[in-house]
């Protein structure tokens, strides 16, 4: 007999007891929502808190247990809102902290948690604190990372270190001191031994709490505290080396203690409150400190992610996992793409054979012990986005060569002329010197003389955002909404055509007080290595092996040479190769053309005209879809005792978790009540069934027996 690949009968809506008792997150299933490509509902081209909460019966019919949310907050957007300015409020972009509260409260009438981004590394420029610290408030630069430079004239910076988004982590001001700025220069380093600072983020997550989220994810949450002195690392590409070997700038001892204390404040209040780091750290061992019981609940296991499409590779990263977090009394968490990553159809080869694997990991992950997380999108087997024109891109690593002035203190005195530090970004072959303004710390100013004053003062908000895609001719019906004629000719934005070009930010307008918004481009990312330059070829991208398996704040990025107009070449450019927007699409909801039912317009970034088939209308209710593979997973998930949660019953491992002999590229583990097979092969493979087969990523052969597993392909079993 031949079992369809999502032909499932349950008997019963079993509920895992962790669920019950209250330690939901120790096997939930929590998808994440990249808010600017969710939903738009109000025809700007960009995903807001309105769009989300329309699109949340989506999120409850899939079977998910949660929703992250990425940051919504006002920000300048430089860094698509992981530069903070507000923490305390909605930008006008997303909303309102109303259309924030309702979205809370919707989802948890669906049963869905929801969880939050906190972004305590850096703030925005545009933070009150550091526009104080620019303008020498007394005592200001103290919740910051300000050093002389070094040298006799202190034109040189005062470390080797390299941020993230490629070229030099200092920026100098007008007086001639630098920051710190791990990330981009927009993205200054808060200081987190000075007590206001701590103060600070006590207040924000209690304000989000008392709102009535259920927890945060802590973007870099490695990177608070800094090695004492800021030594040198003495080696440049620092990129490549993070989660790879220790470093002064990540993984300090000291960030265990902020962590504990957030966790006493999570535990104040009702209802099992959770925080999940997002922290890369050299060991499994190293990334476990985390979630030791006075720690976080959760940490992301990007290790399962980087991991190539290989059997072995797969069972080491899965028992080093499992044995890492079982020592602590912490579930693991197993993740296949984010916001940050080359989407995973396309990391495993792409076309069918990627998608055949994408579905089959899917399936692996889901029936591991512990917590998944899914990405908005991977349900529909979205492939990455490898064409998009330069002019829409918004990541700010793309256009990193590109940095402006910050504006000088009114009265504060401009930085002596000097040499050009080694190190910092330079003119590229062929341009000219970068004029006066266009940037601090590259040099030029020693040939510009005096930075102007231009004393920071608030910019008006810019309400309607500009949109970088386009729908062809009427917009679909989407859910709740119709199209209201031809959609509007897409305006691309300002630095599109002229990447120096500053824009008015969207972080102003704040519901609690906020700063006024910035004048940076606008952006659209989070903080960290970026995939490999999509559309790579051979062998290493066919495996999902490689660069193109890159994590926020990943072990690998390269120069990014060679992959676009606006690209540095190396060395001025050793981090992140700026193409991160691919995985960023707006997803599609509905209709045969773009936008696809995402909203009554355009998208933010242009949908292919392929995706019309990869719809969640075109694929509800299609046996073989991956959107009914993914409901039909989720659903035993939550029926089969065996999965999720770690099981109990006799086994010498804690997960209840056995790995059985099986054939070369098969991969065979037991839990109670339950078998999954993994074949790795692009041939089929006969063995012994396992039990009676109950979902299966492609159709499966057998008489009961024996099993012929199709190529790329997982199947669970009963028995």
């Amino acid at each position: 007999m031949t079992h369809e690949s999502t032909a499932v009968g349950l008997a019963s809506a079993y509920s895992n007891a962790t669920t019950a008792s209250g330690d939901w997150w120790r096997d939930a299933v929590i998808y994440q929502v990249y808010v600017r490509s969710f939903a738009d509902s109000d025809g700007d081209g960009i995903g807001d808190l309105r769009g989300v909460r329309s699109r949340l019966p989506h999120l409850a019919r899939l079977g998910v247990d949660a929703v992250w949310l990425t940051p919504f907050y006002v920000s300048p957007q430089a860094d698509g809102g992981y530069d903070v300015a507000d923490y305390r409020a909605v930008d006008p972009l997303f909303g309102d902290l109303a259309d924030a509260d309702e979205l809370v409260r919707a989802a948890h009438e669906l049963g869905l948690r929801v969880i939050v981004d906190v972004v305590p590394n850096h703030t925005s420029e545009q933070h009150p604190w550091f526009r104080a610290a620019l303008a020498g408030e007394p005592g200001a630069r103290e919740r910051y990372l300000f050093r002389r430079g070094r040298g006799a004239d202190g034109s040189l910076p005062p470390n080797d270190w390299e941020s993230i988004f490629g070229g030099p982590a200092w920026t100098r001001v007008a007086d001639g001191e630098w920051y710190l700025h791990l990330f981009a220069p927009e993205q200054p380093d808060l200081d987190w031994t000075h007590p206001e600072v701590t103060a600070e983020f006590d207040s924000v997550l209690r304000f989000w709490l008392d709102l009535g989220v259920d927890g945060f994810r802590i973007d870099v949450a490695h990177g608070m505290v800094k090695a004492d002195g800021l030594p040198d690392i003495g080696r440049g590409a620092q990129a490549t080396l993070i989660g790879a070997e220790p470093l002064p700038f990540f993984d300090q001892d000291g960030v265990h203690e902020i962590h504990r204390s957030w966790r006493r404040l999570l535990d104040s209040y009702e209802g099992a409150r959770i925080g999940v780091a997002e922290a890369w750290a050299p060991s499994s061992e190293r990334l476990a400190l985390y979630v030791r019981p006075d720690e976080l609940h959760q940490a992301f296991n990007f290790r399962f992610l980087n991991c190539p499409w290989d059997p072995a590779a797969m069972r080491t990263v899965i028992d080093e996992s499992l044995s890492a977090t079982t020592a602590v009394g912490a579930p693991t968490t197993w993740v296949l793409s984010n916001h940050d990553v080359v989407r995973h159809v396309t990391r495993y080869g792409g076309g069918p054979r990627g998608l055949a694997r994408a579905r089959a990991a899917a399936m692996l992950m889901l029936s591991l012990p512990g917590s998944a997380y899914l990405y908005q999108g991977e349900e529909l087997g979205l492939p990455e986005v490898s064409d998009l024109p330069p002019a829409s891109r918004q990541d700010p690593a793309f256009r990193r060569g590109r940095r402006q002035q910050i504006p000088a203190p009114a009265g504060a005195p401009a930085p002596g002329p000097g040499p050009a530090a080694p190190g910092i970004i330079a003119p590229r072959p062929g341009e000219p010197p970068t004029q006066p303004g266009a940037g601090i710390g590259n040099g030029p100013e020693a040939d510009a003389g005096p930075a102007p004053e231009q004393p920071l003062a608030p910019q008006a908000h810019a309400p309607t955002q500009p949109q970088a895609g386009a729908s062809t001719g009427p917009a679909p019906e989407t859910q709740g909404q119709t199209g209201a004629g031809p959609a509007p000719e897409p305006q691309l934005p300002p630095q599109a055509n002229d990447p120096t070009r500053p824009e008015t930010g969207s972080g102003t307008g704040s519901q609690a007080g906020g700063p006024g918004a910035g004048t940076r481009p606008q952006a659209a990312t989070d903080c960290g290595p970026a995939p490999e330059a999509q559309g790579q070829t051979g062998p290493e991208a066919e495996a999902g092996i490689g660069p193109q398996a890159r994590a926020c704040c990943g072990p690998q990025a390269e120069t990014g040479a060679g992959a676009g107009p606006d690209l540095l070449t190396a060395p001025e450019a050793e981090g992140q190769d700026g193409l991160r927007d691919g995985c960023r699409v707006p997803i599609p909801w509905a209709g045969a053309e773009p936008p696809y039912g995402f909203g009554p317009a355009g998208s933010w970034l242009p949908q292919p005209p392929e995706w019309a088939g990869l719809s969640v209308a075109a694929q509800t209710g299609d046996p073989h879809s991956t959107l009914e593979l993914y409901r039909a997973a989720l659903e035993l998930r939550r029926a089969m005792p065996g999965l999720g949660a770690p099981g109990a019953g006799p086994s010498p491992d804690p997960s209840g978790m056995r790995w059985l002999p099986s054939p070369d590229g098969v991969l065979l583990f037991t839990r109670p009540g339950f078998a999954c097979t993994l074949n790795t092969r692009p041939e089929p493979v006969e063995l012994p069934a396992p039990g009676r087969p109950v979902l299966s990523s492609a159709p499966v052969e057998t008489d009961g027996r024996t099993v012929r597993l199709p190529p790329d392909s997982c199947t669970w079993w009963a028995f």
